[in-house]
């Protein structure tokens, strides 16, 4: 089904040129005289890669419709990162490119949301809250608190976020994976 240039909208997974992208920001831009154009940021799903590119009406777009399944993150070897799918126990491999906006949710175990064109894995999504513990911060020291009351603590995945004082190490923390920020302690 093609689309108008004035339907784009972030989020938005596009078929142009044999390729599936992803809208990451987008502008629409109305000349005097011309026509209308959209400059987009778009992100490559098979490569990982932001492109720029400027849409107009007369290219032929069309929205590819993705279904979802769950998805188990099992292991990585090799730079590529292995999921399996839940149902049908089908494991897909993914490059590190695609994997890296969230690489450091990976955990073996964790549950994920996967986008499937067709029977081909183009997008993982992590789920907005992750359980991971740290293994790394330096102690708080009470009454410091001309940094806003916040330290860096490194997680078992190593990922590096900022937590309050009272956080130590070995201590189970939420993170939003949508921010990268400490939400609360867990257990």
């Amino acid at each position: 089904m093609g689309i108008s240039i004035g339907e784009i909208t972030r989020g938005m997974t596009l078929i142009f040129d044999g390729e599936l992208y992803e809208v990451t920001e987008f502008e629409h831009v109305k000349l005097g005289r011309g026509g209308a154009f959209v400059r987009a940021k778009v992100r490559d799903l098979r490569t990982g890669r932001v492109v720029s590119k400027t849409l107009k009406d007369s290219d032929n777009l069309e929205v590819a419709y993705l279904e979802t399944r769950i998805l188990q993150y099992l292991y990585q070897a090799g730079g590529k990162y292995a999921f399996m799918d839940k149902e049908t126990f089908e494991e897909h491999e993914l490059s590190a490119e695609v994997v890296e906006p969230f690489k450091g949710y990976l955990l073996e175990g964790l549950e994920f949301s996967g986008l499937f064109h067709g029977d081909r894995l183009v997008k993982v999504v992590p789920p907005n809250f992750v359980d991971l513990r740290v293994v790394d911060t330096p102690p708080g020291i009470r009454g410091d608190t001309a940094t806003g009351g916040e330290k860096p603590a490194t997680l078992e995945t190593g990922l590096v976020v900022k937590v309050p004082l009272f956080v130590g190490v070995g201590e189970v923390i939420r993170v939003d994976t949508r921010t990268g920020a400490y939400v609360e302690r867990v257990g």
